[in-house]
C-alpha cells in the first residue's frame, strides 16, 4: 500500500541546500516529523552513497515525534560546471509495529510487497555560491593580501632611504678626511674654512641620519 508523497512524514527542507566550499566537508539537516499516531520507521537513499555519509541513514520515528538526519557532503576537489548538482536523495517511510526495533529496520519494509503503508519524497541537492566578498577574504586571500603588503612596502622603501643616507655619510667622511689631509699638508693646520666646511658637513649628517 502506498499514500501520497509526505503523508507518514513531513521533511524539512525539502531541498538538501550545501553552501559549497572546495576542499571541505559541508553537513545539512533534515527534520522528519511523524504525522500519524502510529510508529513510522524511515530509509534515506541517494545517487550518489560515495559522495554523501548520512547519519542515522535509517531508524524510526515515534507517533507525533521528530528525528534529525544530518547529511554531510565529503570534500570536493572540484567546482561542478554551473553549480548544479544532479544528485538525488529518497526519504522512504512505512508505519510498522510498535514492537519493532530501530536495529530491525530493513529494507524489504518499503517495498510495496511488504503489505505496510509506504511513503516515498524525493529530494533535490542545490549548491549555494558563496558571496564575491566571502571568496575574497577566504578562498582567494585577496583581502588579507592588500593589508600585509602595504606595510611591507612602506618598510622597504625606509630600509632603502636608510641604506642611501649611510652610504651619502660614508662617502661625505671619506671626503671631509682627504679634503682635511690636502689642508694640513699645505697650511700645516686646520683653517677657519675648514672649521666651516666641517660645521657644515656635520649639520648635513645630522639632518641624513634624522631621516
Amino acid at each position: 500500500m502506498s499514500t501520497e508523497p509526505g503523508e507518514l512524514l513531513g521533511i524539512d527542507p525539502i531541498e538538501l541546500r550545501f553552501p559549497f566550499e572546495l576542499n571541505k566537508q559541508i553537513s545539512c539537516t533534515l527534520q522528519l516529523t511523524n504525522k500519524t499516531d502510529k510508529q513510522v520507521a524511515f530509509k534515506v537513499k541517494t545517487t550518489s552513497p560515495k559522495k554523501y555519509c548520512v547519519r542515522p541513514n535509517n531508524g524510526m520515528v515515534a507517533p507525533r515525534s521528530k528525528a534529525d538526519v544530518v547529511v554531510t557532503m565529503q570534500a570536493q576537489r572540484e567546482v561542478p560546471p554551473d553549480m548544479q548538482c544532479k544528485d538525488k536523495f529518497l526519504v522512504q517511510s512505512a508505519i510498522v509495529a510498535k514492537e519493532i526495533m530501530p536495529k530491525e529496520v530493513t529494507g524489504d519494509m518499503f517495498t510495496k510487497d511488504s503489505g505496510n503503508i509506504v511513503d516515498e519524497v524525493k529530494l533535490k541537492v542545490v549548491y549555494l555560491a558563496q558571496s564575491s566578498s566571502q571568496s575574497e577574504g577566504y578562498e582567494d586571500g585577496n583581502l588579507g593580501s592588500l593589508s600585509y603588503q602595504e606595510p611591507f612596502a612602506l618598510i622597504s622603501k625606509l630600509m632603502e632611504e636608510k641604506n642611501s643616507a649611510v652610504e651619502l655619510n660614508n662617502k661625505l667622511r671619506q671626503e671631509l678626511d682627504l679634503l682635511r689631509r690636502d689642508i694640513s699638508r699645505q697650511h700645516g693646520g686646520f683653517s677657519l674654512v675648514l672649521v666651516l666646511v666641517v660645521a657644515i658637513l656635520g649639520i648635513l649628517l645630522g639632518f641624513l641620519m634624522k631621516r
